[in-house]
């Protein structure tokens, strides 16, 4: 049995950049379960997308998020949720001037599950 890992923003699994300017930390990533924390420069947004096996919750910390999610515009405050299901169209985007973090759960992971509609 493996000892328990402390991780945090400071000592994720993995850190690495996504989209225009925006980061990611991995605090949990295996094919069944992916957590992670992420951060949104202002103004970005990602590309329309679904998954085909993995459902989502996106949990946002600070700021405010904008969410397209099958054609529908929804807007997540600090301290709210969504929860996107599997087979959902979705993006979210940062249509503010200051920076957007959130935290990801997917479940089973995305790795190979993501499919891009632009």
């Amino acid at each position: 049995m493996s000892t328990p890992l402390v991780v945090s923003k400071f000592h994720p699994l993995q850190q690495y950049k996504w989209g225009n300017n925006c980061e990611a930390w991995s605090f949990v990533d295996n094919t069944d379960i992916s957590i992670k924390l992420e951060s949104m420069s202002a103004g970005a947004e990602e590309v329309l997308h679904y998954h085909k096996q993995a459902q989502q919750f996106f949990y946002i910390i600070e700021g405010k998020a904008v969410f397209e999610v099958d054609d529908v515009i929804l807007i997540v405050h600090q301290n709210e949720g969504l929860h996107i299901k599997a087979g959902q169209k979705h993006r979210i985007m940062n249509k503010e001037e200051k920076s957007l973090e959130f935290l990801v759960y997917s479940q089973p992971s995305t790795q190979d599950d993501r499919y891009n509609l632009v």
